[in-house]
């Protein structure tokens, strides 16, 4: 096998580049002249979700980048000043200026869980930069203000660590019990996904960042409004607030075994003003929907991209 459809040396050949606030590390496989697709991936998750997506994309020409987000593996702060924020627009900028960094005008953006995110903040805000979009649990994009709305009982119990998340017990309960922490989010994320230990321990490696505790924390303090954002992000937060329409062909992808909070297709489906399509992948397939079912979401990119 070689590096890019053996899972255990999917990151051998890891590239980085200077992009904004971050050192980014990246996988970059296919040729190199070939339409560019960025895969996005979530927490606690890594790069390894993607590594048989990237030999069925680079088959079909694509060249297939897959960074690790902040916080994440490879990535660093360039700084030891930078706020280690985890507000999804900050996250939608490293996308941005990764592009930059590398050259590529526009990709197919292609992502799930914050990943997801992050590829419809870019897509909503920056069309230019997304020549087409694949996102796992339709449109994420939300504001503070709609983070402090309270949901039913069932919902709100369903975001549970969000909660923990807010306590200073809970951040050094994932300080100290990370893996633990995200075994868990996997196994209830993706209930009849079963993965085996070394798939696991791969993924995990990527949560021993140094600077991953704070950008997770972050992250979920935001959403609830308990923590505050960087102003420079103010003006895109502005324009999300108002639940901007996706304009650029899109894919909406969702398993019929999702166990993490999700709403149904048809909640989202006006948000999308463009060439769309929803797709359930059925077979039981979870929450990290390109690692459990990794030719329909290539099929998706390929599709979407055309």
């Amino acid at each position: 096998m070689n590096q890019a459809t053996d899972p255990a040396t999917f990151a051998a050949g890891l590239r980085r580049v200077d992009a904004g606030a971050l050192d980014i590390g990246y996988v970059d496989a296919g040729p190199p002249r070939g339409p560019v697709v960025v895969l996005l991936h979530g927490w606690p998750y890594d790069i390894h979700s993607f590594a048989e997506v990237v030999p069925l994309l680079t088959a079909a020409g694509r060249r297939v980048l897959v960074p690790f987000l902040r916080g994440h593996g490879a990535t660093r702060f360039r700084s030891a000043d930078t706020v280690r924020n985890g507000q999804p627009a900050a996250l939608a900028h490293d996308t941005v200026a990764f592009l930059d960094a590398l050259g590529v005008d526009a990709a197919t953006l292609a992502g799930f869980d914050w990943g997801a995110r992050t590829a419809d903040v870019v897509a909503a805000l920056l069309p230019e930069r997304c020549a087409g979009l694949v996102s796992v649990s339709g449109y994420l994009i939300a504001s503070q203000a709609s983070g402090r709305a309270p949901l039913a009982p069932a919902a709100e119990l369903s975001w549970w660590y969000q909660f923990y998340f807010a306590t200073d017990r809970g951040r050094d309960g994932y300080a100290r019990h990370r893996r633990d922490f995200a075994r868990l989010i996997w196994r209830t994320a993706s209930p009849r996904w079963a993965f085996d230990e070394a798939t696991f321990a791969r993924s995990a490696a990527a949560l021993d960042n140094p600077d991953h505790v704070d950008v997770v924390i972050h992250n979920y303090r935001w959403r609830l409004g308990l923590a505050p954002g960087e102003p420079r992000y103010d003006e895109w937060e502005a324009r999300l607030a108002g639940s901007p329409g996706i304009g650029v062909p899109a894919i909406t992808l969702e398993g019929d075994a999702n166990g993490a909070p999700h709403l149904d297709p048809s909640a989202y489906a006006t948000r999308f003003t463009g060439r769309y399509e929803h797709r359930t992948v059925g077979g039981g397939v979870g929450h990290n929907l390109p690692q459990e079912a990794p030719r329909q979401f290539a099929d998706a990119v390929l599709q979407v991209g055309d």
